[in-house]
């Protein structure tokens, strides 16, 4: 019986001492099991800001912009997407924005203020891409092309409580100062996290609606969509591979109708070239621009001046052999 209780005390012994042993081997494999929380917090020597108003460069809006994103960080590395954004277009916006950020690396933090609605309801948010890129301004169509071409990884609107240049509470109209400009350079710098912007909101925008570019009965359609300045060369959103399924080739002569509010403004046969010199001084063409879709010009002219040709989703272009 004495031997029989020495053997069962001996095994609780082994027990013991087991489970001693092997509990912190365990909890380290739980510790371990459990998912890693990803750094959202940018670097001030590796993010950049860059800015995008239609504020124009002849009052201090700008260098107000600037000043506000030094003072949160002298380190940051300010540039300029451009300001001369034709005054409450949110389109040319949009398209400029959605245009360069494909060049610009993960962690960059664009501030967009074209802000017709300052002041109202409309949100202010940050937009993360699936790029790994973020976008400060307001939810007003600006961001309808970024979505489109980048999709949306996160969007979080700014909390004003927080994310606001201090005693700025009683001016309703610079949130492009007070508002984006110091949210863009606290999360730029790192100053904050992109979850301290504010509340997740679901993965949508405020889109503008547009036509697609599509070939449809025997042309190929779509819009004009920015102004080639100082040029004034028209681009248009029909990309080369739609050329190339319609079968058309260098040399071609293509009809080109124009189109405002279903008005026709221009309507003309002309040939699709390699470059503006490819046609005589003063002749009209279609070419291939930087971005490879269509784009009208005149050859040593200004396109859009000569035929009163704007830009915009309101502007719809088709093109038939």
């Amino acid at each position: 019986m004495r031997g029989k209780k020495n053997l069962l005390s001996l095994l609780v012994v082994f027990l013991l001492t087991l489970s001693f042993i092997m509990t912190p081997t365990l909890c380290s494999s739980f510790a371990e099991a459990e998912p890693a929380v990803k750094e959202t917090r940018l670097s001030v020597d590796t993010s950049a800001l860059v800015f995008q108003t239609d504020f124009g460069v002849k009052n201090d809006a700008v260098a107000s912009m600037k000043g506000v994103a030094f003072g949160v960080n002298p380190k940051l590395k300010m540039f300029d997407l451009t300001h001369e954004i034709e005054p409450y277009n949110i389109w040319e916006g949009a398209y400029w924005l959605s245009g360069v950020a494909e060049y610009w690396p993960e962690g960059t933090v664009f501030v967009s203020v074209i802000d017709p609605g300052v002041g109202t309801d409309r949100k202010s948010v940050v937009l993360k891409t699936e790029a790994g890129q973020y976008f400060v301004t307001p939810d007003n169509g600006t961001l309808t092309l970024v979505a489109e071409k980048y999709g949306i990884a996160e969007i979080r609107e700014i909390d004003e409580a927080v994310n606001r240049l201090k005693d700025s509470e009683k001016s309703y109209t610079f949130h492009g100062r007070d508002v984006y400009a110091y949210t863009g350079a606290r999360l730029a710098s790192g100053a904050i996290t992109f979850e301290e912007v504010g509340k997740e909101l679901p993965k949508e925008v405020v889109t503008i609606d547009y036509q697609k570019p599509e070939i449809k009965d025997d042309a190929i359609h779509g819009i004009m969509t920015v102004i080639d300045q100082p040029y004034g060369n028209m681009w248009t959103s029909i990309p080369r591979e739609l050329f190339e399924e319609y079968g058309v080739k260098i040399g071609d002569e293509l009809t080109v109708k124009i189109t405002y509010e279903d008005q026709v403004v221009y309507e003309k046969k002309i040939p699709y070239v390699n470059t503006f010199g490819d046609v005589e001084e003063g002749k009209d063409l279609i070419y291939m621009n930087s971005e490879l879709k269509a784009a009208f010009a005149i050859n040593m002219g200004n396109f859009s001046e000569e035929y009163g040709v704007y830009s915009g989703f309101e502007w719809v272009v088709s093109i038939s052999k």
